[in-house]
This record gives C-alpha cells, structure tokens and sequence, in this order.
C-alpha cells in the first residue's frame, strides 16, 4: 500500500459540463486521467462507472442540456466523487436489487461499489450527490488528527463551500477556512438540537466528555 503523503499533491480538481451522452466517454477520459496522475489506477475503473452512471442520472431525471459540475477530491484516503445539478426535487433513487424496474439500477450499483458511501446534499435550488471509493491508501502517520480527522476534513470542506463558496485545500489558509465551517457547523446543529427540544448545552457537554475520553484512551 501507498502511504498517503508519498504522491504529492491531490487537489480537489472539476468540469463542468452539459449533461448529454456524448459527454460521458470524455468524463471517463478525464477520471482516468487524474486518478492515474494521483498514483491510484485500482480506483479507475470504479470510479469511471459511478461518474457513468451519475451522469445517466441527470440525463434520465433532470434533463439533457442541464449544466453540472463534475468534482474530484480526496476524503482521507477515499477518492470522492460530487456531481452538482441545479435540480434539489429530482433525488436519486436506490431500489433493490430484485426490482425489475430499470429507474433506480444505477444507484444500486453506486451503492455497491462504494460500500454504502454515497449520498444526497440539497441546497435551495441544487444538489450535490455524492460517493466515495476506496483506494489502497494508507493514512499518513505524520498526520496529526488520523484517519478520522482525514474523514471530517472531507465533509468541512463540501459544508464550507456551501456556506461560502470556498473550496478547503490543504495548507495554512485550508485550516482557516475549514476552521470556520467547523464553527458554522456546530452553530448549524446546536440550532437543529434547540428546534428539535433538545438542550445545547448538554450537548455540548456531552460532546466535550467524549472527546476528552478518546484523548485519554489515545494518551
């Protein structure tokens, strides 16, 4: 396996793009090429199909000619894949697998391939659905918050550009950025445990017990 840190950089890279089938063998080109570049050639093929079938996705339920963006980026050692449409009512669809309906076959596959790692972000007039892929990565020892702190820089960085329209890049300015995601997104759920007649500061206390906890287990 591949230490994380032993390639060089991944930088979040994107496309947009106007969905039509014509489009999708240049997509693939295009994730064949970045993946290979990134040192990850065993998450092409994988990657290629969910791209395929995104893509169908849009094409089948929100029309041809909608413009979307295409997002590669890393989450720890997964290779996350975002597809951005300006359509938040046509929602993906996952049926089992002994449907015979062929709506809803595309995500199942999706679904398989990335173990259940997929899923839908809605924002007032778009969404972002999402997947990640493993790959044969292994967490860097040199990175101070693990694998887990890998995990979460991911979603900072999908709620932080929805908050601002930053993209988080690794980096002193990165952590700044996400700093602040963080702080809006703790903000966002003590307002969500309030509404729901929870009590924030519980909350909060709770939270801070864990993680005192993890720290001392870790220690």
């Amino acid at each position: 396996m591949i230490n994380a840190s032993e390639f060089g950089r991944r930088d979040p890279w994107g496309r947009s793009f106007t969905a039509d089938p014509s489009e999708v063998a240049v997509l693939r080109r295009a994730v064949w090429m970045k993946l290979t570049l990134w040192g990850l050639p065993e998450a092409v093929e994988a990657a290629q199909m969910c791209v395929t079938e995104l893509t169908s996705n849009v094409i089948k339920h929100v029309g041809l000619g909608t413009p979307v963006t295409l997002t590669l980026s890393m989450a720890g050692t997964f290779v996350r894949i975002e597809m951005l449409d300006p359509d938040a009512r046509a929602l993906p669809t996952l049926l089992a697998p002994e449907c015979d309906a062929e709506s809803g076959r595309g995500m199942a596959l999706v679904d398989a391939m990335t173990d259940h790692r997929w899923g839908v972000v809605l924002r007032d007039a778009s969404k972002v659905v999402w997947c990640e892929l493993a790959t044969d990565l292994v967490p860097s020892a040199s990175d101070p918050a693990g694998p887990r702190g890998a995990r979460v820089e991911g979603h900072l960085a999908l709620y932080g550009a929805e908050r601002s329209g930053l993209v988080f890049r690794s980096g002193r300015l990165g952590v700044a950025v996400a700093e602040e995601a963080a702080i809006d997104l703790i903000a966002d759920l003590l307002h969500w445990l309030q509404a729901h007649g929870c009590d924030p500061d519980e909350a909060l206390d709770r939270a801070q017990m864990h993680f005192e906890a993890e720290l001392e287990a870790e220690s």
